[in-house]
């Protein structure tokens, strides 16, 4: 994969990454949309497929980026599709601090280190170039805008800062409560986007992983030789984290 364009998992670290404090908004919630969008952009780029809530692996091939081919790895390695809130829920942590420091490795962002209280060390993390983190915001100001279908990655980097609570964020206060609106129904134009997203926010509320909201997502492509979603057995619940 060519470093020409940003991964969708790295637009949503930028977009939640506040210029004044140099800190992330939402971290609590951060890490599962991190998941969720490393899911997107493997899908994206050909490597996974949905088969109904499920995540299946089809071309195993690296794509270039070693955090998306971590990832990659590790659902080949469960040989058999994983339900998508499974895969966000499970015991991960850390991925923001691992994008933190893959997007300074890459120059999208500079480390500076400081002190809590004149003793606690900690680090802040400043984008390098104010006009990237301008243009993505400005893909989501102008589909909310002009109500102009977005293109899927758009949308799909909308349904996560929706889902992950970054919408106060990125539009706060009552003048910011339509857009927020706005945001959420963007969900809408990408079925794998939202999918994903459904799946992090029940993880998130501590629901039980459902068979299918209302069997296969659309557009989805069964796995052939794979039941489609609706007939496999209970779900199970998405383990603690």
């Amino acid at each position: 994969m060519g470093r020409s364009r940003r991964t969708i998992p790295e637009e949503l670290l930028l977009l939640a990454l506040d210029p004044a404090t140099g800190t992330t908004a939402q971290p609590q919630t951060l890490d599962l949309g991190l998941a969720g969008a490393q899911l997107v952009e493997l899908s994206l780029a050909g490597r996974i497929v949905p088969d109904g809530d499920r995540i299946a692996v089809v071309v195993p091939r690296p794509t270039g980026d070693p955090t998306l081919d971590h990832a990659l790895e590790l659902l080949r390695r469960r040989g058999s599709p994983v339900r998508a809130a499974h895969w966000i829920g499970g015991p991960r942590l850390g991925l923001r601090q691992t994008y933190l420091a893959h997007l300074e490795r890459c120059g999208m962002v500079t480390a500076v280190a400081g002190q809590v209280c004149g003793v606690l060390p900690t680090t802040r993390y400043q984008a390098s170039d104010d006009c990237t983190n301008a243009a993505i915001k400005q893909r989501l100001d102008t589909a909310i805008r002009t109500g102009v279908p977005p293109d899927p990655r758009t949308a799909a980097l909308a349904a996560l800062a929706h889902a992950v609570g970054l919408g106060k964020h990125l539009y706060p206060g009552n003048e910011g409560r339509s857009s927020r609106s706005r945001l959420r129904d963007l969900i809408r134009y990408d079925p794998l986007g939202g999918m994903v997203a459904h799946a992090v926010m029940d993880v998130q509320n501590g629901l039980p992983v459902q068979q299918s909201r209302s069997g296969p997502a659309p557009g989805s492509r069964p796995v052939a030789g794979r039941p489609a979603a609706g007939t496999r057995g209970v779900a199970t619940q998405v383990g603690a984290r």
